[in-house]
């Protein structure tokens, strides 16, 4: 199937931005492995501003501490590429922006940084709104860095917007 493109991106990004305007939503991201990318997606379109609040780029722990608001024992005791984490910071996000919806991303992209637990391309996913538990999810992706981030960025997009249509 290969790597989705930039076309395949901004027509995900898009249709997702119409699925939030159609609902009268507005959306903030927080994202780590994927450095803004899902924002930059959403934003691309002309007219976002209809449907995105803002994006947070929560690289370190200490940003996602202060930023985010998720709890350092939290971090500790899960790591930063977890379902704790994930949930946390869509908590967070929503708790600090305001927005209808939030979305956050989590991950090893590599080539470094994975263990025999949480390899490279190890992904964990986040959403929800405001007064309800966030959902998460673990994805696996194979390839470089970038391989590994376009390809989270495609299911982050493609995901929220089939959970958002019920």
């Amino acid at each position: 199937m290969g790597e989705p493109s930039d076309a395949t991106l901004a027509r995900k990004a898009a249709s997702l931005g119409e699925c939030l305007r159609g609902q009268g939503r507005v959306i903030a991201t927080a994202e780590s492995c994927t450095g803004g990318w899902v924002a930059k997606c959403l934003t691309d379109t002309s007219g976002s501003s209809d449907y995105f609040e803002t994006g947070l780029v929560t690289y370190s722990n200490e940003a996602k501490e202060k930023l985010l608001g998720v709890p350092a024992g939290i971090l500790a005791g899960h790591g930063a590429v977890s379902s704790a984490v994930a949930s946390a910071m869509v908590s967070g996000t929503l708790e600090k922006t305001g927005a209808d919806v939030a979305l956050a991303v989590s991950g090893i992209a590599g080539p470094g940084g994975g263990s025999a637990e949480k390899p490279v391309g190890t992904v964990w996913f986040g959403w929800g709104v405001a007064g309800s538990t966030p959902v998460t999810t673990c994805k696996q992706f194979e390839g470089d860095r970038d391989q590994v981030r376009r390809e989270a960025v495609e299911f982050a997009l493609k995901r929220l917007k089939r959970w958002l249509q019920g």
